[in-house]
């Protein structure tokens, strides 16, 4: 999709858009790009990549009117929420992992030797955590629900693209295994990793985007992208810090994340086969086939 793409759906929705200044192609539901005004005020534009994402364009748009006041960091304020065109103004902060447009390359805009960024989404987890849960407006997912869902999941995975039979038997023991499991619930983000996260000049959380996935269920949800992106110190520190707020936890909370993140290829596998988009099958193809070389 070029800018032209982008500007004629700005246009078709009365934004007074001049020029389209980058695009970011990382999001596997939505292509991004940043806007201008000729006044200078910028925009976010998100184009859905499928027909089938209104429905949870408009469970993200009561997600965000839902989080409006109960947060202390910042959240789009949506303008436009369409089928085909989701439009905001810029939060003005940078996310704290970007890609190169170009190069497509990953970068950080953090410090990632200090801890201040871990320290701080600390703060932001149990801002959102503490958050009274709202049953009628919020996706519910107790912890059984969530290890019949992985069960399904694993089942599905096997018969469509295989898996290797040690790999199934480590996930189903975490799966079984009580203590790894929280018997409390939060509010989560749901799809929490450095990217949805936007931050100033001293490696600090000012905002959050990207509220599709919001749900109230397992903490864990929150830390696993953080472990995935920064490791086990950053983990430790954040956990270490989310304890002396307040925040909740359990004796194996450490563990479950871990054990969680290597479930990631398999949450691909699956988003992969919903989409029936082949290039995504054939990605997740590779992962589950280098996940084999390992074991």
């Amino acid at each position: 999709m070029n800018h032209e793409d982008f500007l004629s759906l700005a246009l078709k929705h009365n934004l007074p858009i001049k020029k389209i200044l980058s695009t970011n192609e990382l999001g596997l539901d939505f292509r991004t790009a940043v806007a201008e005004e000729e006044n200078g005020k910028k925009w976010i534009l998100r184009i859905p990549r499928r027909l089938d994402l209104f429905p949870q364009i408009q469970q993200e748009e009561k997600n965000l009117q839902f989080l409006k006041e109960k947060v202390k960091f910042k959240i789009p304020d949506w303008k436009v929420p369409s089928d085909e065109l989701i439009a905001y103004p810029l939060l003005t902060d940078k996310p704290a992992l970007e890609s190169d447009p170009i190069t497509k390359e990953i970068y950080w805009n953090i410090d990632s030797k200090s801890y201040e960024y871990s320290e701080s989404l600390a703060v932001v987890l149990f801002d959102l955590h503490s958050i009274s849960k709202d049953k009628s407006i919020i996706k519910q997912h107790s912890s059984k629900d969530i290890r019949q869902e992985l069960l399904d999941e694993i089942k599905l995975i096997k018969l469509e693209l295989g898996l290797n039979a040690h790999l199934e038997s480590q996930w189903k023991a975490w799966i079984d295994e009580e203590t790894y499991w929280p018997t409390f619930s939060v509010l989560n983000h749901g799809d929490l990793y450095a990217g949805h996260t936007l931050v100033n000049s001293k490696n600090q959380i000012t905002g959050i985007i990207d509220w599709s996935e919001m749900q109230v269920g397992d903490p864990s949800l929150d830390f696993v992208g953080h472990y995935i992106g920064l490791g086990e110190k950053h983990l430790d520190k954040t956990i270490e810090k989310y304890e002396i707020l307040g925040g909740k936890t359990w004796p194996r909370m450490k563990d479950h994340i871990i054990q969680r993140a290597s479930v990631s290829p398999l949450k691909f596998a699956v988003f992969a086969l919903r989409t029936e988009n082949t290039d995504y099958i054939q990605a997740a193809r590779e992962q589950l086939k280098g996940l084999k070389k390992e074991l």
